[in-house]
């Protein structure tokens, strides 16, 4: 099935780009454009709801099913200890190489832009409050949790009631039954969802090229390019970190998580990948009180690609007004982006949110963020694809550190891909 979604979704993406180009150079009418975005808009609201629609069940059952076997909380402490541990150098790692590559390919230069004397920020620069923060964690009620798809409110509640389970013993044992059944039919319903995903790419990807062009990519090429060289650079170190810290078959699992970064990079939403990569993980031998565990809780604190993305889109637009930034205010803006962002979750169009924040602070104009908005979305696909890949690599990490990573190798991955 991984091959044949993974071939489907490709074809989508090729077939949109076509599609959407003929579309952007024969129609010069703005209000049937409108019309035609609208209507296929629907598609990709569509799947983004139905993938909705299962993560907090899904979350829910993988983590609790997989906490009442732990037994005790000293297993969990550990366990969560060592991904905030690996989250935090991680994202660190990101900051720090968006910020780098940026000073040494210097996208913006050459622009020349006047600062404007006053522009309105594209998106709200919110304060950060860490009281705020700590207190959305907590969940007033796991029913409102769930309907508002918060997931590490989720995790908080799905922690608590997997340890009070396992601690119940034979007491609980049919709940857990139920629970474990749960888990193992949302698995499959993710797969039905699944099919789906190739239309939602079509449409995704037919409309954005509809609107903006495929000239949008050339005129920013440059600013692309930069930004995908250090993507690819953070995969290969992430790739390489992992390799040495579990073993050389550790990167088998690379044609399993196709499928997911494929649909993370034609979305453009981190989120629509979640499903798909725990079931990937599990079928490569992540336990799944580990995968379920580390996976949602990455998705608020470990999200590689939007790091390189904030330090990168804030730097390319202090280049594009010729304002010299010191290395010491730099080191400022990495350590606030490390705090800051991670207040973000769950906030529409996130990074905006945060680099707007960020040039209100090292006082550049906000106004500079219609520069990336207008390739926005060609960016977010890079970065949602690289979340993707931190994400699985920490699961993966973690999972050997514990001493419960069994991994396949290329025949059994082949004969998973096939099934």
């Amino acid at each position: 099935m991984v091959k044949r979604l993974t071939f489907w979704i490709i074809a989508a993406l090729v077939v949109g780009l076509i599609i959407g180009t003929i579309f952007n150079l024969t129609i010069h009418d703005q209000n049937w454009i409108e019309y035609l975005v609208d209507r296929l808009s629907l598609l990709t609201l569509i799947f983004l709801r139905l993938i909705k629609m299962i993560i907090a069940p899904l979350v829910f059952a993988t983590l609790v099913s997989g906490i009442a076997h732990m037994g005790n909380g000293k297993e969990l402490g550990r366990i969560g200890l060592r991904t905030m541990c690996w989250f935090i150098g991680a994202s660190l790692l990101s900051l720090a190489m968006g910020l780098i590559l940026v000073n040494l390919l210097r996208p913006g230069t050459g622009l020349n832009l006047v600062p404007p004397v006053s522009a309105a920020p594209v998106a709200p620069a919110a304060d950060f409050s860490l009281k705020d923060f700590i207190s959305h964690m907590v969940p007033q009620s796991m029913v409102d949790a769930m309907a508002h798809n918060e997931i590490l409110q989720i995790v908080i509640f799905s922690v608590f009631f997997g340890l009070g389970l396992g601690s119940q013993g034979k007491k609980a044992a049919p709940l857990l039954k139920g629970v474990e059944a749960l888990s193992a039919v949302m698995l499959k319903v993710t797969n039905y969802v699944m099919y789906f995903a190739p239309l939602a790419v079509f449409a995704a990807v037919t409309s954005v090229i509809t609107q903006r062009g495929i000239g949008v990519v050339l005129t920013y090429g440059y600013f692309i390019g930069s930004f995908y060289l250090g993507l690819a650079v953070m995969w290969g170190l992430i790739l390489l970190v992992t390799r040495l810290l579990v073993g050389k078959g550790v990167l088998n699992i690379l044609p399993l998580l196709r499928s997911p970064a494929l649909i993370a990079f034609t979305t453009s939403s981190s989120e629509a990948s979640l499903p798909p990569t725990l079931e990937a993980l599990e079928k490569f031998g992540v336990p799944p009180r580990i995968a379920g565990f580390v996976l949602p809780l990455g998705y608020s604190f470990n999200l590689d690609g939007t790091m390189i993305y904030c330090t990168f889109a804030t730097m390319f637009i202090a280049q594009s007004y010729n304002i010299h930034v010191p290395i010491g205010q730099q080191i400022m803006m990495l350590l606030m982006l490390m705090i800051t962002s991670k207040g973000m979750a769950g906030v529409p169009r996130a990074s905006l949110v945060v680099i707007a924040s960020t040039l209100s602070f090292m006082q550049i104009p906000e106004g500079g963020l219609w520069l990336i908005l207008a390739v926005d979305h060609f960016l977010d696909m890079g970065r949602s694809a690289t979340n993707v890949i931190g994400n699985a690599a920490a699961s993966l990490v973690i999972a050997h550190w514990e001493g419960e990573l069994k991994i396949p190798d290329k025949r059994e991955v082949e004969k998973i891909q096939s099934a």
